[in-house]
């Protein structure tokens, strides 16, 4: 410690240069100690390091900080600190693309059952797609479920059963009516423009536990809008893009040793490492080589492990059975929760789940009364089973679960039989991972229009998520073109009334 004999009080107290000492140092990470020592203050080296010349005596030691700072270029996947303590470790996101409708499902609307018919008894916004009728009433009945006594449709049953532990933001909005745009603002935070998606933006800020798994997943099994960009890492490094499982049966492509022989390809990449490093030594920045070297590496390391992971014939019949997989109706959406349960299980921070047995397979322009039930079906069961078996393992607390599509559906008809996008005002539900189950959250109009308490916008969801995450929305950045970028973008709150 140093000492300063600069007095700490005078007649009236606390003289101003304490004061702005009090004031000025606490932030940004750096401790300054004022102690009152016989009418002195005291004042750390560190703290002296700040103050004079400008801060300039901290270059080097942010230099010292930066070297403990794993190399993501060399490491893309190292576990990395989070900016407080996270209530979530991992996320499934249950997509469903196209738009689930809420009035059907988990938004009742009694006013909408009772004027079903009549217009709509209020100017609709400006941006309107297509031109939709009068109001359509859910054909489907609710029942209150759980000890909560939360409101769910019958198309729902086994969400019904574990609604207890489910929190339903029915005040959910977004920016953009068309599927393309909502659903790049959905995963990206950005309706226009190529944007990280928040599978990558959480793998770069936090890296992932198991280093021979990829720490991002997507599972499609047919194309959805937008495609890629959906799981893209856009400008941050390409370790932290999405990896696509299209075909369950063979997950990832060339995951296989054509030679037979780990051991031999091992060699082959410790003879490629040396060679790469002769190759290094008198260029001063590799950094595109180490992202390779770094690939290389997870690639072989996938070899070792995915194969097991991948492979849900090691799960039991009776865990096959709860999640549908024996079933045609349930098989394919079944076997992919089964499939990021033992993902997530094994360290992967980020999977995210399309039910898209086809392009869009929720979004019923017509035909709502048969297709809406066949989608609930497929997905009703699967869904409760992950659910389940998070919480019989364990590990429902410290995984955050959560279901949507990029908007809602018209509380109002287009045709006779189907419902319109709808981004004023849908519902989206999350489960597990600090959230307060058992809970509703804001509301929609009387007719499931607008939303009217507690909006919540997609920029607020995704601040939320990332808090949950041990993440700091507003901290979580990284520069591109002169800026920096985040999630959020300049936007977003933490929903804390939904945080246990």
């Amino acid at each position: 410690m140093l000492e300063s004999t600069v007095p700490i009080f005078d007649e009236s107290g606390y003289n101003e240069l304490s004061r702005r000492c009090l004031r000025d140092f606490p932030g940004r990470g750096l401790t300054l100690e004022v102690v009152a020592m016989n009418n002195s203050i005291a004042i750390s080296r560190r703290a002296l390091l700040a103050r004079s010349g400008c801060g300039f005596g901290l270059l080097a030691l942010a230099d010292l900080l930066a070297a403990d700072e794993p190399d993501r270029t060399a490491h893309p996947y190292a576990v990395r600190p989070p900016h407080h303590t996270p209530k979530a470790r991992r996320i499934i996101f249950l997509y469903m693309p196209g738009g689930p409708s809420h009035v059907d499902l988990l938004d009742p609307k009694p006013r909408l059952a009772m004027d079903n018919g009549k217009p709509l008894p209020f100017d609709k916004p400006k941006l309107e797609r297509t031109k939709t009728g009068n109001l359509l009433a859910s054909p489907w009945k609710f029942a209150k479920h759980g000890q909560s006594g939360i409101e769910v449709s019958e198309l729902l049953p086994g969400l019904a059963s574990r609604i207890d532990d489910v929190c339903v933001i029915r005040s959910m909005y977004a920016d953009n009516i068309n599927h393309t745009g909502a659903a790049l603002q959905m995963c990206t935070g950005e309706q226009a423009f190529s944007r990280p998606s928040m599978g990558s933006w959480l793998t770069y800020g936090l890296g992932t536990v198991n280093q021979n798994l990829p720490g991002f997943v997507v599972v499609s099994p047919a194309a959805v809008f937008q495609g890629a960009q959906l799981w893209a890492s856009s400008f941050l490094p390409s370790a932290y893009q999405g990896t696509l499982v299209r075909d369950l049966k063979n997950p990832v492509a060339n995951l296989g040793d054509s030679t037979g022989s780990l051991d031999h390809q091992r060699l082959k990449l410790d003879a490629l490492r040396k060679l790469n490093e002769i190759h290094k030594r008198d260029r001063v920045i590799e950094s595109q080589l180490d992202a390779r070297i770094a690939s290389f590496e997870l690639a072989f390391r996938m070899q070792r492990e995915a194969p097991e992971a991948f492979d849900l014939t090691r799960e039991s019949e009776a865990v096959q059975k709860l999640y549908g997989t024996d079933k045609p109706a349930t098989e394919l959406f079944g076997r992919q929760c089964l499939l990021a349960r033992r993902l997530v299980e094994r360290g992967v921070r980020f999977v995210q789940l399309f039910d898209a047995p086809a392009n869009n397979a929720w979004d019923q322009h017509g035909g709502l009364r048969e297709n809406l039930p066949k989608r609930c079906q497929a997905v009703d069961q699967p869904i409760t089973a992950l659910l389940t078996d998070l919480k019989a393992r364990g590990m429902l607390d410290d995984t955050l679960v959560l279901w949507g599509g990029e908007f809602g559906r018209t509380p109002t008809a287009e045709g006779d039989n189907g419902r319109e996008h709808h981004p004023f005002g849908f519902t989206m539900w999350m489960a597990g991972g600090g959230v307060r189950g058992g809970m509703t959250y804001g509301a929609t109009d009387e007719f499931g229009w607008h939303s009217v308490q507690n909006k919540v916008h997609v920029h607020d969801l995704h601040a939320t998520i990332l808090h949950l995450m041990g993440l700091n929305h507003e901290r979580l950045t990284y520069r591109h073109g002169g800026r920096d970028y985040r999630l959020t973008d300049v936007f977003g709150n933490v929903v804390h009334e939904i945080i246990a």
